[in-house]
Formats: C-alpha cells, sequence, structure tokens
C-alpha cells in the first residue's frame, strides 16, 4: 500500500499516526516500508533543522539531517510501537540538534574552518530531495560502505554523539586520528550522495 501523506511534524497525536505504522512495519522487517519511512521524514526532518539552524548554512542544515538519519536508523528499535512517532523522532531531532550546537560552538571557537567548496547548490529549493527516490536508503549504503575505520569514527561522534575524546578513548585510537576519520567519512560521504543525484 502506497504511502500517502503524514502528519505534519507539530501533530504529534494523529489518529491515524501514519508514521508510526511505517515504522511499526519497518521494526518488523519490511524494508520497502522502511525507505518510505525515511522519504517521508527527510523533508520534514529538513524544514525543522533549517528553522532552528538555518543561520548555520546549507552544509550545516544538510550535516545535521544526516546526523538524524544516521540516528534514527541506529536506533529504530527503541520506538514504541505503542506510542505516537512524531514526539520519538523529534526527540532524536532536538538531540541532534543540541550536538550540532554544541560542534558549532566548538568549531567557531577553537578550528579554523577549511571550505573544501560547495557540496550542495547555495539555493534551498535545489537541494529538496523529497521527490527524490531513495535518499536517505542512499545515505544508509553509503555508511555501509565506509571502510571500517570511517564507519566507527561516524557512529561513535555523529550516531552516539561523543566527543572526540569519548569515542577516541572507545576505539583506542587518537583524538587526531579519529577527526581525520570523520573528517574523511563525512568527505566520502558528501562525494557518494552528490554522485547519486547526478
Amino acid at each position: 500500500m502506497p504511502y500517502t501523506g503524514a502528519p505534519a511534524m507539530t501533530d504529534p497525536n494523529s489518529a491515524s499516526d501514519s508514521l508510526g505504522e511505517l515504522m511499526r512495519a519497518a521494526q518488523q522487517g519490511d524494508s520497502a516500508r522502511y525507505v518510505e519511512l525515511l522519504r517521508a521524514i527527510t523533508p520534514r526532518i529538513r524544514d525543522v533543522v533549517r528553522r532552528q539552524r538555518g543561520f548555520a548554512g546549507v552544509a550545516e542544515v544538510e550535516d545535521l539531517v544526516q546526523d538524524v538519519l544516521l540516528s534514527v536508523h541506529a536506533v529504530r528499535a527503541t520506538y514504541d510501537p505503542a506510542r505516537p512517532f512524531v514526539p520519538w523522532l523529534l526527540a532524536i531531532v532536538r538531540n541532534r540538534l543540541v550536538d550540532g550546537a554544541r560542534r558549532y560552538a566548538r568549531i567557531a571557537r577553537r578550528e579554523v574552518q577549511v571550505d573544501e567548496g560547495d557540496v550542495t547548490f547555495s539555493e534551498p529549493e535545489a537541494n529538496d530531495d523529497s521527490s527524490e527516490p531513495g535518499g536517505a536508503a542512499a545515505l544508509h549504503e553509503a555508511v555501509r560502505a565506509l571502510p571500517a575505520g570511517q564507519r566507527q569514527a561516524i557512529e561513535l561522534v555523529k550516531l552516539k554523539g561523543l566527543s572526540l575524546k569519548e569515542a577516541a578513548q572507545s576505539s583506542g585510537t587518537s583524538v587526531g586520528a579519529l577527526k581525520v576519520a570523520t573528517h574523511r567519512a563525512m568527505a566520502t560521504l558528501r562525494r557518494t550522495l552528490r554522485k547519486g543525484r547526478e
């Protein structure tokens, strides 16, 4: 049954809770419904992130959207099917926004940002992939295709939200090596996703 619409992100108590139905099906192993869910929530997540962090720029917004999608994928088993889906999703978005704000503040205080060139178009509407098939699924595949060290760095720093020091201790690598692996992983993900859109 094709996805015919979902409640707005601001309507957590919708009677139909169609996003929750998609997640329940995904938890039972229905990969087609999972892809449907990711396609449905991606533009909604992007709208929320843009409203909260749009001042940081298009690249930061897209990084945060990817962080949220990665987190949803990593913790999808924690969703309680008896509860509404939207508040669960908004809690993840809120946590990633807080992590993003902390990261942004640390970078602004201590590091010099090196721009590697545009990774998206400057016009927000050009980056709307709501009609693009497999945007979120492509992200999932791109993460799985990363080399083990880069994938571990993404999981620890982006998904679990550990600080670089905590992630370095957990992985047994240096903070510098972890920073390099995270940076390379994000660059690889951007390139892979950009190629998929061409």
